[in-house]
């Protein structure tokens, strides 16, 4: 009978809690936060925004359905560790491919279960998103401590630079229209330039399935280059960590408003937020699960929608005569949504693309076609 490897997690704050290995052993280190989708724990687990970051599910029982090769958000996980209260050995579902345990150990992660998530989730919504260690290796409580409090955390830290592309390349792959609605065909095929922070493969599906030709480049592109590829419109991806410990990217942002059209989502929110003038703030605990609502300003309709972020753009620090606020978040009432009141910009916190999580707002691709068709005449 194979023994079970002990594990534990320590936080700065002195807090440790004790489980049980079932990924790759190890010692990492990361900010401790929850995610609190029920099902998606391979789109969680392959998200770039989730890098310099351990994840904590709160729903109890992870890996019944399995993992495949096409529920991918990026070439490979991301997380630092993963940590649930049950990982099911048996899987059952038509495409998968093997266990969420092989998955981890093959990739490397870290994952540990037998831990009391509730009580863990509980924690972080009353002290914050805190730095954290989880190890196999160090068992000593004390010493994992102060390891955790020596660890880097993610203010002020370029984590897009270890996430993003090293050199640009065409996106070519659409979604399985038999899981999805059918596609709304665009009156032309526009050419949209992604600057890549940690992009989800579904944005760039989403993009191809709204008929655009879609090239990604690394963050660290000048405006000068992206706009070099003669693009109808600019997206703004997703990414992890800090908005202003990327001030390239900011920078960039500035120099391409007024230049074509722009749609930023999450991180590309942020970022835009930045370039626009305002502030950005670190939240208690962020916002990470499939079922945030947030409303729209102007129509008073709610979205059900997938978020993962843990910083936000301070809504006062906006010029009111530039940016107008299109979206709030009805948990908190932080600002989800701005666009641009003379050029054609706007932006999200959330994801719209989803995976994992409810398609409410899968139209936004659609709204940015529109908008580029009706910036080129």
């Amino acid at each position: 009978m194979k023994s079970v490897q002990k594990a534990l997690l320590a936080l700065e704050d002195g807090t440790v809690f004790e489980g049980r290995s079932f990924g790759f052993p190890g010692e990492k280190a990361g900010e401790l936060v929850f995610n609190t989708s029920m099902t998606g724990y391979q789109e969680i687990l392959t998200d770039p925004s989730y890098a310099g970051q351990i994840v904590i599910m709160t729903y109890p029982l992870i890996g019944n359905y399995g993992i495949n090769e096409k529920d991918v958000e990026s070439k490979g996980p991301k997380v630092e560790g993963f940590i649930i209260k049950e990982n099911s050995a048996l899987f059952s579902n038509w495409r998968a491919e093997r266990s969420l345990t092989d998955y981890l150990i093959s990739h490397r992660i870290m994952g540990v279960e037998g831990m009391d998530t509730r009580a863990l989730t509980k924690h972080i919504r009353e002290r914050g998103a805190m730095k954290a260690i989880l190890s196999t290796e160090d068992l000593d409580a004390s010493r994992l401590i102060e390891k955790a409090k020596a660890s880097p955390g993610l203010i002020g830290r370029d984590l897009v630079r270890g996430v993003t592309c090293e050199r640009p390349y065409v996106w070519t792959e659409s979604n399985d229209t038999q899981f999805l609605r059918p596609s709304v065909k665009a009156r032309f095929r526009p050419k949209v330039v992604v600057i890549d922070y940690g992009v989800k493969f579904n944005i760039l599906r989403s993009l191809r399935d709204w008929g655009c030709e879609v090239t990604v480049v690394p963050a660290s592109s000048s405006a000068e280059t992206v706009l070099s590829y003669g693009p109808d419109g600019i997206l703004l991806s997703n990414g992890p960590g800090d908005p202003e410990g990327i001030p390239y990217a900011i920078e960039t942002v500035k120099q391409l408003i007024g230049k074509k059209p722009i749609f930023g989502i999450c991180l590309g929110h942020q970022l835009l937020g930045l370039a626009l003038g305002g502030r950005t703030f670190k939240l208690k605990f962020g916002h990470r699960g499939a079922n945030q609502p947030v409303k729209n300003l102007h129509t008073g309709k709610v979205h059900i929608t997938s978020q993962n972020h843990g910083f936000a753009v301070d809504p006062d620090s906006l010029n009111p005569k530039e940016v107008e606020l299109t979206e709030i978040n009805l948990n908190d009432r932080t600002l989800e949504g701005l666009r641009h009141k003379r050029f054609p910009i706007f932006s999200v916190q959330y994801h719209p693309e989803a995976s994992p999580g409810p398609q409410d707002t899968l139209d936004l691709f659609g709204e940015f076609v529109k908008m580029m068709e009706k910036d080129k005449g």
